[in-house]
């Protein structure tokens, strides 16, 4: 066997295992919940909601007193409604109802090929729809947390039945958080823009379409862009980026939380008085 021959054998295998060896590295770590709301004391119920592709999506629903609004909280990627539970209790002694729910490929939700910020956006679809069905006429707010950010930024921007978004350490570019990823000396240059233009072939979007410091300026709900600023995944310039690319008349504000990190959901909480002010300001409901 001569060197061509050796050559093309070795190029046609690493071709052929490079989809394997991305799919298994951009693999969503599945974390099942451990606890329920109960452990806050918190009343609930369980139930799985109908997603994208007759895929079922394991969610709770905690009522709240005044039920005039239904907070939809969106988790990260690799998390699931557990992870978001600290940030539930003070939006539900307000008064009003909270929606967590498990995406696709994560906690105890339905499995699918891939998970990826379109998918995140539309497993949030079918959230808001069950919840218009339930409680018609309800405001509907959404606080997503990293890719959940984006993906409710995502969804807003072109859906009508969303009223207010607060997004926590929400990234500005999908290009951005895959430079990041993929900074790595052992990485070649040249080969980080075929991980960047393959994955956007599986996802069937180019970033720049799905990038939330792009789509902000079709936004017409209030949004609240929250960030740490010892964010170390998502760095608070992502922050700055969106809200530099909205338009004055898309009612953007922001708020940099001293001292905390990506997933500070603790620190977060914290400020929950001033999250549930800017929805009574923004959206007229009464307090519990």
């Amino acid at each position: 066997m001569n060197l061509a021959i050796i050559i093309a054998a070795v190029s046609l295998t690493l071709i052929g295992l490079f989809p394997v060896v991305l799919h298994w590295v951009y693999r969503v770590p599945r974390l099942i919940e451990t606890t329920t709301p109960e452990s806050l004391s918190l009343p609930f119920s369980s139930q799985y909601l109908p997603g994208p592709k007759s895929k079922r999506l394991f969610s709770w629903l905690i009522p709240g007193k005044v039920n005039q609004c239904t907070v939809i909280l969106v988790h990260g990627w690799g998390g699931n409604a557990q992870m978001m539970l600290p940030l539930a209790l003070p939006f539900h002694q307000a008064g009003m109802n909270v929606l967590l729910y498990d995406a696709r490929n994560h906690g105890k939700s339905d499995g699918d090929t891939f998970s990826s910020l379109p998918r995140f956006a539309e497993d949030l679809g079918s959230a808001i729809t069950w919840t218009t069905q339930r409680h018609p006429g309800q405001k509907i707010v959404v606080l997503g947390h990293s890719i959940g950010a984006a993906a409710a930024m995502l969804a807003a921007s072109h859906r009508t039945d969303i009223d207010l978004v607060i997004a926590i350490s929400g990234f500005a570019h999908p290009n951005l958080v895959m430079s990041r990823h993929l900074d790595r000396p052992w990485l070649p240059q040249w080969f980080r823009p075929l991980i960047m233009n393959y994955i956007q072939w599986v996802i069937g979007v180019r970033f720049d379409e799905i990038a939330p410091m792009n789509h902000i300026r079709h936004i017409r709900c209030p949004v609240l862009l929250v960030h740490g600023t010892e964010d170390r995944v998502v760095p608070i310039s992502d922050m700055r980026l969106i809200e530099q690319n909205a338009l004055l008349e898309n009612n953007v504000h922001v708020v940099a939380i001293d001292g905390a990190h990506h997933n500070s959901v603790d620190q977060f909480r914290q400020h929950a008085n001033y999250l549930i002010d800017f929805i009574h300001e923004k959206l007229n409901i009464e307090s519990a």
